[in-house]
């Protein structure tokens, strides 16, 4: 790593800070990702269809609405 000064004329104990600053930032890991957002259960759409389908048959129209009819 070098560091050069451009502008001005620091004192020792100057450069000595900002270069402690420079490697204290450097030495830190980088902040995790937040957590991806789940789907809210609400607008899950298994949750409508909690029971199988009526077998195709004759009657099976009578049987597609009210699941326990």
């Amino acid at each position: 790593m070098t560091i050069k000064v451009i502008r001005g004329n620091p004192s020792p104990e100057e450069l000595a800070a900002a270069l402690a600053v420079v490697r204290a930032r450097a030495a830190t890991p980088p902040p995790e990702p937040p957590p991806e957002p789940t789907a809210d259960a609400w607008s899950d759409p298994s949750r409508i269809a909690r029971t199988r389908l009526p077998h195709p048959g004759p009657a099976a129209w009578s049987r597609t609405y009210w699941p326990g009819a």
